[in-house]
């Protein structure tokens, strides 16, 4: 047997060695992962003209579904853009878990900004990290407009307008019940009624 092969076969078990320290080391117990789950907020449309948003809520558990009291949790808001700020002004705020491993970023208020943004959450409980995202939208209620009030003025204009088309095409001998049907027809009850035929003056009864 050379010394090369030799050489050879002890690095190769050398790596085997290693590779099995490595499993073994992989195969030791750790501590349990967390995670956080959002309760509330994700998807919610905040009101600009009312200063109002949904508070997000969020639950920390460990690996097995359990929540875990104490663990420290952080919301950050984006800095540009759509956004808001916490109680204080700011842009983070960090709380601890409740005995259902809940926290919740109270007083939530929207900027002036339309538009979607991300709320950024980080959990830690006994050195163990987690993250999370959620989303909310910025947005300005819609006004109402007056043009239905343009409408129904228009359709009354239109209604008397076509009421004396009619009495002309009628040789001016069209009845007052049917201009008034046509008023009627085009805006509703108008409370004017619309007399054909030439006007005529005469003494004062």
């Amino acid at each position: 047997m050379s010394r090369r092969f030799t050489a050879r076969l002890r690095a190769f078990s050398a790596a085997l060695l290693v590779c099995a320290a490595l499993s073994a080391a992989s195969q030791t117990a750790q501590p349990p992962a967390i995670q956080i789950r959002i309760l509330e907020g994700d998807g919610a449309i905040n009101s600009i003209r009312l200063h109002r948003a949904h508070d997000p809520v969020v639950q920390v558990l460990n690996a097995s579904g359990s929540p875990l009291a104490g663990a420290t949790v952080t919301f950050l808001l984006p800095a540009l853009g759509a956004g808001g700020t916490f109680q204080d002004n700011g842009l983070s705020l960090t709380v601890q878990t409740d005995a259902r491993g809940m926290a919740a970023a109270r007083a939530l208020r929207p900027n002036r900004i339309a538009g979607p943004f991300r709320i950024r959450v980080t959990a830690s409980w006994q050195g163990l990290p987690a993250t999370a995202s959620l989303t909310e939208t910025n947005a300005e209620p819609v006004a109402k407009s007056g043009s239905s009030k343009k409408i129904i003025i228009v359709a009354l204009i239109g209604g008397a307008a076509a009421a004396g088309i009619a009495a002309a095409a009628h040789g001016g001998k069209s009845s007052n019940s049917d201009a008034g049907a046509a008023a009627t027809a085009a805006g509703g009850s108008t409370g004017v009624t619309i007399v054909s035929g030439s006007p005529s003056l005469g003494p004062p009864h």
